[in-house]
């Protein structure tokens, strides 16, 4: 016994005791990380990096760069389990994972993270450690299977169920398969997976590569071929030599007799007790089957008949869903003159890949456009369904010449009125491209984004409304319209909060993450859309994301000339003021031999005003780019009522009913645009640019 009284004698420790943490982590093929929420940046020791099978100079920071060396099916798993931990509230989290080195080989790798917060609660680092667990797996595995065949065979359905759980599509299936670890797994050199389609068997991975057998991509199930067999039969078939191969599929052994197999398992795959397909497990050194192995490879047929049902169902939903959202979305962009555009989707990373968000651009009269985005809430059928519907709406208002605050208040309405739990947010801009005037209104969306011609970028506050539906619930249908200029080459960004929003940041930072990635982007705006959708993905992002992209185009804004008179009822004066503006206007910008017809048709425009409607009228005149060295003059009359101008033949004593064939006879162009409350009338005349 001990005598614990006893002072021990002295002893020799080594001058590097006690050893320091790195060297202790090295040791152990531990390494640490430091990741920046903030920024995005990680930082990773030289031990952490050979986890990964990456040097120093391989690697720039970026989170994303490790991803590329996880397996697909345990990246978003690892991705889920971060995102969960940093909206939780928590503190740690740790997984293992498989990590893929350069030469193609898998190693299993685990991580343990600690969450740093602010006084507020958001994440602002993570601190952790990278570790190679290849061993410590290796060992436990060795443990589980030393007693006995049935406690391995056990094991391997485990796990091959487990790398199965989180494959969504067939491809997903197929890659857990057919990749080293799967294929360890399976005690097998390589596989075939063919799947029934209207009665045939289409062979959606083969074996080895290069080793594809013409004519078998689809087969019929009545064919002489091992996976017709198995399908007809529901049996599985063992085929133990290389004999028993050639004299069973002599036509089928012709072509593969090359690859040196010596036996295969084909293996029915049935679902909800019917089949769905076969697969084919290939072997080169292997001689028979035990009744051991043949009870296990059942079993893992049946696993993976019941991932792949899974995975069809799914595709199917995802199919489903990617033609729903594309119906409900704009078939295309229309050119607009004056304006280049870009618009993007993208679905979130998971769940159905549908959701609520939109996009449109609407063609208005008088050389504008209507650019609206906006977000239904969910992401399910229900929320494509309803947007699809305020979408064409919103569109049918803007189209009439309603002002922009009433389109809001009137799709809120149709909204709040279409018996759903829903509401949108919205962002609607109207922008005359000839004069560059930009009228934008919002409800409850953000805010958008404004790249100058320099490249800076500077976000858009401005005041906005309650999201549509709830502005109509709550009665507060006002909607605030905020005037501004869009220089030529100025480019408008509207988008959805999927590209703002960044996990364990705040709206503000996600703000200023966009800012930079437009004022470094390209110039087209075809590649800078492609590069927002790209950075997003990068993110991992667990939202929809609409993005529309609108710079006005062409050289400097044309000059503001414009002139407006306001005329009341029985106001005589005003009368006389406003046929004296139209005079003035149409001989100072140079109408020319067109002056007398553009005086007499504004008259008859401003007379029907007076005559057939009640109230106050409005007289504009104005000028417009035209094409070819021309330009064009505008004359409009606005009036409160929503009684539209018909063309009358002229009665008896041929007094009345002339007006609007004199309008039409001298006009180029005419037409009536409703305005909301009331309508505007108005006509064209076409001048060369210094004079008619």
């Amino acid at each position: 016994m001990v005598d614990r009284g006893v002072t021990p004698a002295a002893v020799s420790l080594p001058g590097d005791w006690p050893a320091l943490p790195d060297v202790t982590l090295a040791l152990n093929r531990m390494g640490t990380f430091d990741w920046d929420l903030a920024s995005g940046l990680m930082h990773l020791d030289a031990a952490a990096l050979a986890v990964f099978d990456l040097t120093p100079e391989e690697y720039d920071g970026d989170p994303g760069t490790l991803f590329d060396r996880v397996q697909l099916t345990e990246s978003v798993p690892l991705d889920g389990l971060v995102t969960r931990a940093l909206k939780s509230g928590g503190t740690s989290y740790g997984a293992y994972f498989r990590v893929r080195r350069r030469d193609d080989t898998p190693r299993w790798a685990h991580i343990q993270g600690h969450i740093r917060r602010d006084p507020d609660g958001r994440p602002r680092r993570i601190l952790g450690v990278f570790r190679d667990a290849t061993a410590e797996l290796a060992h436990s595995v060795e443990r589980r299977e030393t007693p006995a065949g049935g406690r391995h065979q056990s094991a391997v359905v485990e796990r091959t169920t487990a790398a199965l759980a989180h494959a969504r599509t067939v491809q997903d299936v197929i890659d857990v398969l057919s990749d080293s670890p799967g294929l360890e797994r399976l005690g097998a050199d390589s596989l075939v997976v063919g799947l029934i389609e209207s009665g045939r068997i289409h062979l959606v991975a083969e074996g080895p590569t290069d080793s594809f057998v013409p004519g078998t991509r689809y087969t019929r199930i009545e064919d002489n071929y091992p996976m017709s067999e198995v399908v007809r039969t529901l049996a599985p078939r063992f085929i133990g030599s290389r004999d028993d191969f050639a004299a069973s599929y002599p036509e089928l052994w012709e072509h593969i007799e090359a690859l040196e197999l010596s036996a295969a398992a084909y293996l029915p795959l049935i679902a909800q007790a019917r089949p769905i397909g076969a697969l084919g497990l290939l072997y080169r050194d292997k001689q028979g089957f035990t009744p051991e192995e043949r009870s296990l490879l059942v079993a893992l047929g049946a696993s993976i008949a019941q991932s792949l049902a899974r995975a069809m169902l799914f595709d199917q939903e995802h199919d489903l869903a990617e033609g729903l959202q594309q119906a409900m979305l704009p078939r295309r962009i229309p050119a607009i003159p004056g304006a280049d555009l870009a618009v993007r989707y993208r679905s979130a990373r998971l769940g159905r890949d549908i959701g609520g968000d939109w996009y449109d651009v609407i063609p208005l009269p008088g050389g504008r456009v209507g650019a609206v985005i906006g977000d239904v809430q969910g992401h399910d059928t229900h929320a494509a369904a309803v947007m699809g519907q305020l979408r064409i709406v919103l569109r049918a208002y803007a189209s009439e010449g309603h002002a922009p605050a009433t389109v809001m208040a009137r799709a809120s309405l149709f909204l709040h009125e279409l018996d759903t739990d829903r509401f949108a947010t919205c962002a609607y801009a109207e922008a005359d491209l000839a004069t560059g005037e930009l009228r934008l209104v919002r409800a409850g969306h953000i805010d958008p984004v404004l790249r100058h011609t320099d490249g800076t970028c500077r976000r858009l506050p401005f005041p906005g409304g309650l999201p549509l539906g709830l502005s109509a619930q709550f009665g507060r249908l006002d909607y605030p319209v905020t005037a501004m200029e869009l220089d030529a080459g100025e480019t408008l960004l509207m988008c959805t909060d999927g590209l703002v929003e960044k996990p364990g940041a705040d709206l503000d930072e996600g703000y200023q993450w966009l800012a930079d990635v437009v004022r470094e982007g390209p110039y087209d705006l075809q590649d800078l859309a492609d590069q927002l959708s790209e950075r997003v993905d990068e993110r991992a992002g667990e939202d929809d994301l609409a993005v529309l992209l609108l710079r006005r185009t062409g050289g400097a804004a044309p000059s503001s000339e414009r002139l407006q008179q306001h005329i009341a009822a029985a106001d005589p004066e005003a009368l006389s003021a406003a046929r004296h503006m139209i005079r003035a206007a149409v001989r100072a910008w140079g109408a020319g031999e067109r002056a007398d017809d553009i005086e007499l048709v504004a008259d008859e425009l401003i007379t029907n005003a007076l005559l057939h409607t009640d109230g106050a009228a409005v007289v504009a005149i104005r000028t417009l780019p035209g094409i070819d060295g021309e330009r064009r003059l505008r004359v409009e009359v606005e009036d409160r009522s929503s009684a539209m101008p018909r063309r009358r033949e002229p009665g008896e004593a041929g007094v009345s009913g002339r007006g609007l064939l004199l309008v039409d006879g001298l006009a180029d162009v005419w037409g009536v645009e409703s305005r909301g409350a009331g309508k505007c009338v108005w006509c064209e005349f076409t001048c060369p640019e210094r004079g008619c």
